[in-house]
C-alpha cells in the first residue's frame, strides 16, 4: 500500500479517535451530562468534528454503555445511577483483584518503589492541611496511576480498553457522587497504600484481598450518596 494510501486510512481513524476524547472530555467537564438526549448534530456543534465521524463515533460509544437509542426520542447519555454503580464496581472487583495479585509478584522494586512515594507525597500534603482542586487532581492522578499500573501490567490490550470504559464510568461516580475531595484524599490514599504494602512483600493472596477492600469502600461511598 502506497504511503497516500495508508494517510487517507489513517485519517478517519484520527478522526474517530478525536471525537470519542472529545466526547469523553465535554462528559467529564458536565458540558454532555449523564441522562441528557442529544442528537448527531449536536454532537457536531459540540465537537467541530464532522457529521461522519460522529455517526462512525455513535456504535462505539453505544457498545461501551455510554449513550443508547431511546425509540422516538433519540440518543441519551448513560445515566449515573445505582445499576451504573453495582455493574462498574463488580467489574473492577472481579478485573482489579486478579491483576493485582499477578502484579504483587511480577512489577519491578523501582515501579513499586515510585508507587509508594507518590501517594506518601499526597498524604503528607493533605495531612499538612493542604486543601482545593490542586490536591484532589493531584490524588486522582495518583489514584488512576496505580490502578491503570496494575491493569496494564498484564500486557493485554482488551482488557486494558475495557478498564479504561469502566474507569471513565468511575470517574462520573465521582463527578456526580463522590469525587475523590479532601475528606477522603488521605483514607484513599492509605487503602492504596495497604496494597502497596502486600505488593511490597510479594503477597500475591494478602494484595487482592486489599485490593478488594478498596473497592469496597470505594462502592459503599457510592452507594451512600
Amino acid at each position: 500500500m502506497s504511503q497516500p494510501d495508508q494517510e487517507r486510512e489513517g485519517e478517519p481513524l484520527k478522526l474517530r479517535e478525536r471525537a470519542y476524547a472529545s466526547f469523553t472530555e465535554r462528559l467529564l467537564a458536565r458540558e454532555i451530562r449523564p441522562g441528557q438526549f442529544v442528537t448527531q448534530r449536536e454532537l457536531v456543534a459540540m465537537t467541530g468534528l464532522p457529521l461522519g465521524a460522529i455517526r462512525e463515533l455513535i456504535p462505539r460509544l453505544e457498545a461501551e454503555g455510554l449513550i443508547k437509542t431511546v425509540p422516538q426520542r433519540g440518543m441519551q447519555v448513560a445515566h449515573v445511577d445505582l445499576n451504573l454503580i453495582r455493574n462498574a464496581f463488580q467489574f473492577r472487583l472481579f478485573l482489579e483483584t486478579q491483576a493485582t495479585a499477578l502484579y504483587a509478584r511480577n512489577a519491578g522494586d523501582a515501579e513499586i518503589a515510585g508507587q509508594r512515594a507518590r501517594h506518601e507525597a499526597i498524604v503528607r500534603r493533605a495531612e499538612a492541611g493542604e486543601e482545593g482542586e490542586t490536591l484532589i487532581e493531584d490524588a486522582e492522578e495518583v489514584d488512576r496511576l496505580l490502578h491503570e499500573s496494575i491493569i496494564d501490567h498484564l500486557d493485554n490490550e482488551i482488557v486494558s480498553q475495557a478498564f479504561r470504559v469502566t474507569w471513565l464510568k468511575i470517574r462520573l461516580i465521582r463527578q456526580y457522587e463522590t469525587r475523590i475531595h479532601n475528606s477522603i484524599v488521605v483514607p484513599v490514599m492509605r487503602d492504596h497504600l495497604k496494597i502497596i504494602a502486600a505488593i511490597e512483600t510479594r503477597d500475591g493472596e494478602r494484595a487482592a484481598a486489599a485490593m478488594a477492600e478498596h473497592i469496597g469502600n470505594a462502592r459503599n461511598r457510592a452507594m451512600t450518596y
